[in-house]
Parts: structure tokens; sequence; C-alpha cells
């Protein structure tokens, strides 16, 4: 008795995942819609960056409206950094720049916390904006975060009343509210990070790792709370690498992600405010991910929805 009991709650658990799965398919968008979405954001930012190849900046929409979502929380993130300007880990990593056309940033995290870093300003040359920001330390110019975010209000495209909020620039236009970061980028992948490569045994796939090491990282301008120079610090950005592994998730995947966006608005944070929200975005981001790089559910399809769900979710409670 116990089996058949056992077998018909199985059953039903795998029936209302299905109709989840349906259900959110008309939320959040089915696979041919989401990958539309993205596919335009993609041309998108092609055009423009094209367009402005003669320009000092680069951009890029990033954040869940990149990732396909289009939700009524879904802000449109962009990221903007300076083309001529490029950050090294190591001095021997100058030889891959013309030292007369490109600034050079040396990171220092000798006396950061993980994922945060000083940048160091090793050229002489800079923009005016980046020269505003430096503040003098131990005999070097280092480029203050705070500094560089106060700044970054003056060059921010969006119209109305921009403030700041984290490491970006805040604002609205019409309904829509957009969050701009300033930012630095870097060719390399951060040496702090290569565990993350050493842990890639069966998802993502060898090719796509290697292109997210080979596409580097970025730095946003915001330190860490505890840190000895949260004022000066950066941390560092994977952006680009979290866009390339929400592509290699399939649709169960993504709608299982969708689903913790949807029960962290409406049940976790709902009725706070954005300062006193519990959790955000992003760790139901990382969870989803934690849980497909461990193999935990394997064979992620409509009837194992919830499932996944649930052992997301317990991930996020631990």
């Amino acid at each position: 008795m116990d089996s058949i009991r056992s077998s018909q709650i199985t059953e039903g658990i795998q029936r209302i995942s299905e109709s989840v799965f349906v259900g959110l398919c008309r939320i959040v968008g089915t696979s041919q819609l989401v990958a539309s979405r993205r596919d335009m954001v993609d041309i998108r930012d092609t055009l423009i960056n094209q367009v402005k190849k003669s320009d000092e900046t680069s951009e890029m929409v990033s954040g869940s409206y990149r990732e396909g979502f289009r939700l009524k929380e879904s802000d449109l993130d962009e990221m903007f950094w300076p083309n001529d300007h490029r950050v090294i880990w190591e001095l021997s990593q100058s030889q891959y720049y013309n030292t007369r056309r490109q600034t050079l940033i040396l990171c220092d995290c000798s006396d950061s916390p993980p994922g945060f870093t000083l940048l160091y300003l090793f050229s002489p040359r800079t923009n005016r904006r980046t020269q505003r920001a430096c503040v003098r330390m131990n005999n070097r110019y280092y480029i203050s975060s705070s500094k560089y975010r106060q700044i970054s209000l003056s060059y921010v495209i969006v119209p109305y009343n921009p403030t700041l909020h984290g490491p970006c620039v805040s604002g609205t236009y019409g309904k829509n509210k957009y969050d701009q970061a300033h930012c630095f980028f870097s060719d390399f992948w951060p040496p702090s990070a290569s565990s993350w490569i050493d842990r890639c045994h069966s998802w993502p796939q060898p090719h796509v790792v290697d292109d997210i090491v080979k596409n580097g990282c970025h730095f946003v301008a915001i330190g860490h709370k505890l840190g000895n120079y949260e004022d000066h610090e950066w941390r560092i950005s994977f952006s680009l690498a979290e866009q390339k592994l929400i592509s290699t998730m399939n649709h169960c995947q993504f709608l299982t992600y969708g689903l913790l966006k949807l029960f962290l608005t409406e049940i976790i944070n709902n009725g706070v405010g954005d300062d006193d929200k519990l959790l955000c975005s992003y760790q139901m981001k990382t969870a989803v991910f934690w849980v497909i790089q461990q193999n935990t559910i394997p064979h992620w399809c409509p009837q194992k929805l919830l499932g996944g769900f649930w052992v997301c979710l317990k991930l996020i409670l631990k």
C-alpha cells in the first residue's frame, strides 16, 4: 500500500509540475520567445557598438532583460566601459597592449575580500573622468569606486532624476526603470576564479567554459562593506559569464529560475522596500547555477520542475 501511495503522490506532483510548466510559459515565455528576445538584445548591442566604434565607450545590456525575462519587475540594466582602458592582473599581461593608445589599470587584491580589488592606475595617460576619481595611497594613484560612481551621475544617459543605487546610476524613463553601471573591462579571467574552471565537470560544456574564460570580466564601482577600502574597492562582475550560463540552460531550468524570481517578488520580499529586502534575484540565480552544476536534478524536464524548485529553495534556506 505504501509503495502504491508513494507512486500516486509522485505521479500527482509530476502532473502539477507539467501544469506549472505550461503556466510559466505563458508568464515568462516559451523557449522560442525567450530565444527571440535574447537575439534582439544581441542585435541591439552589436548595432549600437558598431555605430559607436569610433567612440570611446562600449555598452551592453545585462541582467534579467538580457536573460530573456520581461516580468513587471525586470529593469533594463546596462553596462558602459571605456574602450581605451584595460584592466590587467599582472604586469606580464601589459605586453598585449599598445601603451601609447591603451591606458592600463593593474589589480591589487592583496588586502581586499574575495571578489573585490583595488584598481591601480598603471599608465600615466587616462581620461578626465578616471583622473578625477583617483586617490593617492602608498605613493600610487588608485581609482576610487565611490568617486567614479559619483562622477558617473553627470555622464548618465537616463534623462530623469538619476540617483545612485549600489554600483549603478538609476533612473526612470516613462514607466521603465534603468540601472546603468559605468565600469572597467579586463580581457583576462581572474586568477582567484580559477577554481570555478576546475569545478566544471558536467556543466557547462568545455567549449562554453573556454568561451567564458576568453571573454574576461568587468569591474563595477562598489566596495565590500566590511573591506578595508570600501570607498575605493571595485567588485568583480561576471555578467558576461552569467549570460553564457543562462543561455546553456534548457527551458525547464530557465523556468525554475523564473519561478524562483516570482516567489522572491510575490512571497519573500512582498511589501518591503528596496532597502529592507531579505534576498535578491542574484541569489536565486546563483542557487540554480549550483544545483545544475552539482547535477542534483538529473534530466530536468517539465515533470521535475517543482522538484527542481524545491531543491533550489532548500539550498537558499541552507
